[in-house]
């Protein structure tokens, strides 16, 4: 092989390498979301009812489609919520729920999962993969950024103060 062609796929294989190593030091869109959710829980007030009792966990579930693997886990483990630990449950129903202070409700049967939901003082967290339908959190993709809109009213309906710090984060926010 001439000298030249050997250069240049030298050139060619440490320009993929590097190319491939700068696409994994960027997170996905579900790493921010993932990240984002235990943190929610700092910046909203529930209901005394809806509290964990004792020593009890704070209960982030993700209720249907589960797109986040171990991450949500990786999040959640260094996160404390009043001194509490966060534990997260994967739930195939609404009716398995009781207890949950956040929920992220994904994929075909969201509609259903958040009408179940809905009077209870849980804070429901879509994105833009739940067929239209908006939880009091809905992610979004904006300019390749991960944002959110907030649904103050619905908040409010369920007995969650959402903190003005969370808020002035929001995209938008429905009053």
């Amino acid at each position: 092989m001439h000298k030249g062609w050997r250069s240049f796929l030298a050139i060619a294989a440490l320009t993929i390498v590097m190319a491939s190593t700068a696409v994994q030091a960027e997170p996905t869109d579900t790493a921010v979301k993932a990240a984002f959710l235990p943190r929610f829980a700092r910046y909203v007030t529930w209901p005394a009812v809806a509290m964990p009792k004792g020593g009890d966990p704070f209960l982030l579930c993700i209720i249907g489609a589960n797109p986040f693997g171990g991450q949500l886990d990786d999040a959640a483990r260094s996160q404390l919520i009043d001194g509490r630990r966060i534990v997260v449950r994967r739930l195939d129903s609404a009716a398995a729920a009781g207890g949950c202070q956040i929920a992220f409700v994904g994929g075909a049967r969201t509609a259903s999962i958040l009408a179940a939901l809905g009077g209870k003082p849980v804070l429901t967290v879509t994105d833009s993969d739940s067929n239209g339908q908006r939880g009091i959190i809905h992610f979004v993709v904006e300019g390749g950024r991960v944002r959110f809109f907030i649904d103050q009213v619905a908040a409010s309906q369920r007995g969650l103060t959402i903190s003005s710090r969370l808020l002035a984060l929001a995209v938008g926010v429905s009053q």
